[in-house]
């Protein structure tokens, strides 16, 4: 076994413990630390826990049971996790008209898509009656939809995606949501019967309301809807084959949400799958890497890529 894919393994399982584990209980359930040597074993772990450790992740000692006659490890996921961050509507405006102004640049609007995930959805969209001179994220259809959501109206509008052909939406809106410096519409698209998102500013025409519009189901979260990764914005329900050097296998894996480990190799690379498309930001992603990344499936997300690095090539 490669020894990310040990340390990974040894992060889920202390983690999700539902108490501390001695080293014993972690050798019978780790393969890797089953060597007929003891000795050898617990030094690999204690290798393994200083490794993780360096990089920040929480491994303590702590009783097994109430008697405290044993020690076990585990990792706090309070401490683990980061806590969720709250705003009042005056200062998530704080925070918008900071990271937009004309002296900042991308890292400052970056910062506030973090922060602003936290914050209410009602609070964001609350902002529809303010506005910052230079900032304009939405169009002229933000206040249509906010009206239209608060009223609990459907909609009917031409959508230019980022792929196909401009076209009709019905929609029941559900939620209005602010990500990368943008307003999405987050609500049920009657016409491909299942929830979707929709860039306000990708709006091809006026904002019609069509009638009475449902209520959002039962445990609806519209951050889901907008969960961001290499892809983009949204969950694919494609998911891709790709390859990781040594150098990049750790950052990639951590970094990229849904990701799973399917395989390490003998020469240290390791084969992920993860959530995928063929967007533009995916294909960026993989690219970005250079040499330490290869696409081996499904062929038309590989076939995007091999296309974007003949075009590269072709205008060299």
């Amino acid at each position: 076994m490669h020894p990310l894919e040990r340390l990974i393994n040894l992060v889920a399982l202390l983690l999700n413990a539902r108490r501390p584990l001695t080293f014993e209980e972690i050798r019978a359930v780790m393969p890797s630390y089953e060597q007929g040597d003891v000795a050898s074993a617990k030094r690999m772990f204690e290798r393994d826990k200083d490794t993780l450790k360096e990089v920040g992740i929480p491994i303590e000692l702590a009783s097994t049971d109430a008697w405290d006659a044993e020690q076990g490890y585990r990792i706090p996921k309070d401490q683990y996790y980061l806590p969720e961050v709250t705003f009042t509507p005056d200062e998530v405006w704080a925070l918008f008209v900071a990271s937009h102004a004309p002296s900042e640049g991308g890292e400052a609007a970056l910062a506030f898509q973090k922060l602003s995930t936290g914050a209410d959805t009602d609070v964001l969209a609350g902002m529809m009656d303010r506005s910052a001179p230079g900032v304009d994220a939405s169009g002229p259809y933000l206040g249509a939809m906010a009206d239209a959501l608060a009223r609990r109206r459907a909609v009917r509008f031409r959508y230019r995606p980022t792929q196909g052909k401009t076209a009709h939406r019905d929609v029941d809106p559900y939620a209005l949501v602010f990500r990368s410096g943008n307003w999405y519409l987050v609500g049920l698209d009657k016409g491909r019967g299942g929830l979707r998102s929709f860039r306000l500013s990708r709006l091809a025409s006026s904002v019609r309301e069509t009638g009475p519009a449902t209520s959002p189901p039962e445990g609806f979260d519209p951050s889901v809807q907008l969960e961001a990764g290499p892809w983009g914005l949204g969950r694919p329900a494609a998911r891709a084959r790709v390859g990781f050097s040594p150098k990049v296998a750790w950052w990639a894996l951590a970094s990229t949400p849904g990701a799973g480990v399917i395989r390490s190799r003998k020469d240290g690379w390791l084969e992920v799958d993860v959530p995928a498309s063929q967007t533009d930001s995916f294909v960026s992603w993989v690219l970005s890497f250079g040499p330490d990344a290869r696409v081996y499936s499904p062929r038309s997300v590989r076939d995007e890529v091999v296309a974007r690095l003949e075009a590269i090539l072709s205008g060299a």
